[in-house]
């Protein structure tokens, strides 16, 4: 057997783990397979965005990003007032 075939050094690896940290690991396993299975089309979908805003004239373009920055500074401070109100 070839000890530098990734898959058997993931196996060796888990026949290391305790038993009782199994259970963790398979979910870990499980969700990272899920993931890698969705992320194509995934990619898909998000790429069919890529220079969505090419044909925004430099004045929209600025207004846009200025609206995303002030939105942002909104959910920022919205968000650390929730963790710092203890009432």
């Amino acid at each position: 057997m070839d000890t530098f075939n990734p898959r058997t050094k993931v196996i060796t690896e888990i026949n290391l783990i305790p038993e009782d940290k199994l259970e963790e690991l398979y979910h870990f396993i499980h969700y990272f397979r899920l993931n890698a299975e969705l992320s194509p089309g995934s990619l898909e979908k998000t790429m069919r965005f890529a220079g969505c805003w090419n044909d925004m004239s430099d004045e929209t373009f600025a207004s846009f990003n200025e609206e995303i920055e002030t939105r942002r500074q909104q959910a920022f401070f919205e968000r650390r007032s929730d963790e710092t109100s203890f009432d």
